[in-house]
């Protein structure tokens, strides 16, 4: 397990070579109002354009109401996808894993929430990490009942159980709305018969786009006739515009045919909010497609609300000027806001915030720790953050 970030590991340098991307990919890897302090900036005030999408993942909300957790943001305690909409998301992204251990983000529970988030009025993002457990750039591990196929059988695994996915869904009448084919998959996935990039230097896209093709198919041929289904493709690379080219160019010159790109963007791992801009500027230029950024997050404290270490412990891991505080967080997520809408041809789709939901109780594997408490839109113990402004209308 990696200190940095226990399964969902990452790196902040810019690949900006084919050398350097090829050598290090596999290396990388995982309201209520507040008066700002003095001297902390307050947050950006409402004038551009929402993002069309905002949203959050809430893949660990099951296991933290099974641990006792309660949220609220001042109308007493209500569930997080309530409160979530109510400050103005829309959509909720949650993960699947084939087979991972008892209580973890399976296909059950993502249909129950997908339940849960519909009724709220949100649109549903799936996050399918072709994995039984963790996937990002330094390990994609092929699903144990899945692993001795080659190329053609796997490729036939994927699209059929893409398939049933979306057609499951369908059938409890939450139709997935935008469907992830892959996690952070910068460096393939479904290793090794989907690894890009192999110990012996060669590079091997035509194998990886052959697996994204199936998701995709798959995807569209389990969708409701008449749904609108967005297929995205999802690297961890949103400060690194190098190494974003360089992937994008490769799997669009095998022909993946996809709607969006998906983005990573943490600053302390990727960093200044200026490099997102002009990756995502440049994308948008170059590609003619929707970004939205999957993934992000923000300090609110620099404390820590269990025994196990957090990503960010210091201020010397943040790029940009905002204070691990509040208020800091809150106004990071109205540069992001900004962002978004000074994306050219209105491309800036959206973004999610990473589990703002995972306060202390739950672990990032059965008997851990949470590594990620400080990065919440919600305190230690359930009580709502500024940071909630960020998904207003």
């Amino acid at each position: 397990m990696q200190r940095r970030r226990p399964g969902k590991s990452r790196s902040g340098r810019q690949l900006t070579t084919l050398a350097a991307l090829a050598a290090l990919a596999l290396a990388v890897g995982m309201a209520t109002a507040a008066t700002p302090a003095a001297g902390e900036p307050h947050p950006a005030r409402p004038g551009a354009r929402a993002p069309a999408v905002r949203g959050a993942d809430i893949s660990f909300t099951l296991q933290e109401e099974a641990a006792g957790s309660v949220f609220s943001d001042g109308h007493g305690p209500r569930p997080v996808e309530r409160i979530l909409a109510d400050h103005g998301a829309n959509a909720v992204r949650l993960r699947i894993w084939v087979n991972p251990p008892a209580g973890y983000s399976d296909e059950a529970a993502a249909l129950a929430l997908a339940r849960r988030a519909k009724r709220a009025g949100m649109q549903v993002l799936v996050d399918l990490h072709y994995s039984d457990f963790w996937a990002d750039p330094s390990k994609q591990v092929t699903p144990t009942i899945w692993q001795g196929q080659d190329l053609p059988t796997l490729a036939a695994t994927v699209r059929a159980y893409t398939r049933g996915i979306v057609r499951d869904f369908a059938a409890q009448r939450t139709p997935i709305d935008m469907i992830q084919i892959g996690n952070e998959v910068i460096g393939g996935m479904l290793w090794p018969v989907g690894q890009v990039f192999l110990p012996d230097g060669t590079q091997h896209f035509p194998e990886f786009a052959t697996l994204l093709k199936a998701g995709i198919a798959g995807a569209h041929e389990g969708n409701p006739r008449g749904h609108r289904l967005r297929t995205v493709i999802h690297i961890d690379r949103g400060g690194d515009n190098g190494g974003s080219r360089f992937f994008f160019d490769h799997i669009l010159a095998e022909g993946v045919d996809f709607d969006v790109i998906g983005e990573s963007f943490y600053p302390f791992f990727h960093g200044p909010t200026s490099a997102l801009a002009a990756n995502l500027n440049d994308l948008a230029t170059r590609y003619g497609k929707d970004i939205m950024v999957v993934e992000t997050a923000y300090p609110w404290t620099l404390a820590n609300g269990d025994q196990l270490g957090n990503f960010v412990t210091g201020v010397d891991q943040l790029p940009d000027p905002y204070p691990p505080t509040p208020t800091g967080q809150a106004a990071f997520l109205e540069a992001l806001r900004s962002v978004l809408a000074a994306v050219p041809g209105g491309h800036g789709a959206g973004f999610f915030d990473w589990e703002p939901e995972w306060i202390p109780g739950v672990g990032w594997e059965p008997g851990a720790g949470n590594p990620n408490d400080n990065l919440t839109m919600f305190d230690f113990n359930g009580h709502a953050l500024p940071a909630l402004a960020a998904f207003r209308r």
